[in-house]
């Protein structure tokens, strides 16, 4: 059993992937700015008698990350796997976006990475075992329009991946990514039935991804069975991008 630290579990991709490890018999550390935001993953928690803490941890501030991440290694021991899941968009065209948009983009999606890794990563070289797994996206690979800034985050985060896995692979700690396509979601979920159909036609599977799909990815990615794999970007898209 590892213990292993999610960011951004609040809901989605986050969530389910929590869900997906503790089922696997992992002690997961739910984290999200606001705690009380997360009745539903609680209440699997509890039904299923998943072995999930929830606790709060603003990814945007370095001092909440060192208290939280302090917090779970002084009660609960070294943690062996990291998720770096916590992001936002902020979509527009590039001509009329906000300095705002952009900044908390990469604030979220890419600083506050840098500041959850760097903390766990130390103990990790420490301990000589860990596993690194970052939320990137095919937005990332391939661009998109409306999201420069978002496309740009996701990018920054397969060149930090593949950077830090050339670091610290000789600790024996695997870095790598997962790419996610187009997933249900309450945005797609509010899509006009003409405008999902031709976002699946898109897609070789012909469905949108789920939750599950991405956070079955992360699961291997965080497993024994993945050691030899690191600074890869695997894509789950459907076949979406390729």
């Amino acid at each position: 059993m590892a213990s292993i630290l999610v960011t951004g579990a609040s809901r989605g991709i986050g969530r389910a992937t929590c869900v997906s490890l503790g089922r696997a018999g992992h002690r997961v550390f739910a984290t999200m700015r606001d705690p009380s935001r997360t009745p539903e993953l609680s209440a699997i928690a509890s039904a299923e008698s998943l072995p999930i803490i929830v606790s709060a941890m603003d990814v945007d501030s370095d001092d909440s990350v060192r208290r939280g991440v302090g917090d779970i290694v002084a009660q609960h021991g070294a943690i062996d796997v990291l998720v770096n899941n916590a992001g936002i968009t902020e979509d527009d065209l590039f001509i009329r976006m906000k300095p705002s948009a952009w900044s908390n983009v990469l604030s979220t999606n890419v600083d506050a990475m840098f500041h959850v890794t760097q903390e766990i990563a130390k103990k990790m070289i420490r301990t000589r075992w860990g596993r690194i797994v970052n939320i990137s996206s095919i937005v990332g690979l391939m661009g998109n329009a409306g999201q420069v800034n978002y496309a740009a985050s996701k990018a920054a985060i397969i060149g930090f991946t593949k950077s830090l896995a050339l670091e610290i692979g000789s600790r024996n700690v695997t870095v790598n990514a997962v790419a996610p396509g187009f997933i249900q979601t309450s945005m797609t979920d509010a899509l006009a039935s003409e405008a999902k159909v031709a976002l699946e036609t898109r897609i070789a599977l012909r469905r949108l991804g789920t939750p599950d799909d991405v956070a079955n990815a992360v699961l291997f990615l965080a497993s024994e069975e993945a050691g030899y794999i690191t600074g890869t970007v695997l894509n789950v898209s459907g076949g979406l991008y390729m």
